[in-house]
């Protein structure tokens, strides 16, 4: 099982950036695939997560409305599009896989916004 994560970046206020959590070694599709950031300094927290099949997604309060997380079956790709960044979302992002009891977690991809 492997996740990488890719397309982060520095970016203004109000700007946007799309994550990709390329995954291998299993079908990304069967299970819920999330998106979690950390601060520095603070705990790494949820951001969004997609269930499996249906696609049913559930976001924090803070990101509600300016990010939405995706999918790729195709591509065994999962995306996170990030709009009307603020500052506050400086973080490292990851991207997580629960396969059963384990999770399992990419090297994380920096985001910077700031002017």
């Amino acid at each position: 099982v492997q996740l990488v994560e890719s397309g982060g970046g520095l970016v203004q206020p109000g700007g946007s950036l799309r994550l990709s959590c390329a995954a291998s070694g299993f079908t990304s599709s069967r299970y819920v695939m999330s998106w979690y950031r950390q601060a520095p300094g603070k705990e790494r927290e949820l951001v969004a997560d997609l269930t499996r099949a249906g696609g049913s997604a559930n976001y924090a309060d803070s990101v509600k409305g300016r990010f939405t997380i995706s999918r790729d079956n195709a591509k065994n790709t999962v995306y996170l599009q990030m709009n009307s960044l603020k500052p506050e979302d400086t973080a490292v992002y990851f991207c997580n896989a629960q396969i059963g009891l384990i999770g399992f977690w990419g090297q994380g991809t920096q985001v910077t916004v700031s002017s």
